[in-house]
């Protein structure tokens, strides 16, 4: 399953980016996305979660983000969204995406997995 992540840029402090996060497979199984997220990390820190959603609907999302950044999912296309807005230069970072997800063949359960994206750069500049 790959996991194609687009949508970084530049922007100015308290602009907006979108990104998105699209699973595929290219076998013949049906893939079932669980839970979709997203993780960040900035230059010299550790990778850290951003936001998360579990196909249950609940949405966690780290303290430093709430309120300015929206999760959503189109669970019919197997994409998430992540709507950033009120950037801050802090937010930049690379952006990786993340899938937990199960494959199906014949109505079958087929295999598990982890998934994750190649990053997208996001630069908030001040």
């Amino acid at each position: 399953v790959q996991l194609q992540a687009s949508g970084g840029g530049l922007v100015q402090a308290g602009g907006s980016l979108r990104l998105s996060c699209a699973a595929s497979t290219t076998s013949s199984a049906h893939l079932r996305i669980n839970s979709m997220g997203w993780y960040r990390q900035a230059p010299g820190k550790q990778r850290e979660l951003v936001a998360v959603d579990t196909r249950g609907g609940n949405t966690n999302y780290a303290d430093s983000v709430k309120g300015r950044f929206t999760l959503s999912r189109d669970n019919g296309k197997n994409t998430a969204y992540l709507q950033m807005n009120f950037l801050k230069p802090e937010d930049t970072a690379v952006y990786f995406c993340n899938a937990d997800w199960n494959t199906f063949r014949d109505g079958t359960y087929d295999e598990a997995g982890r998934s994750w994206g190649q990053g997208t750069l996001v630069t908030v500049s001040s």
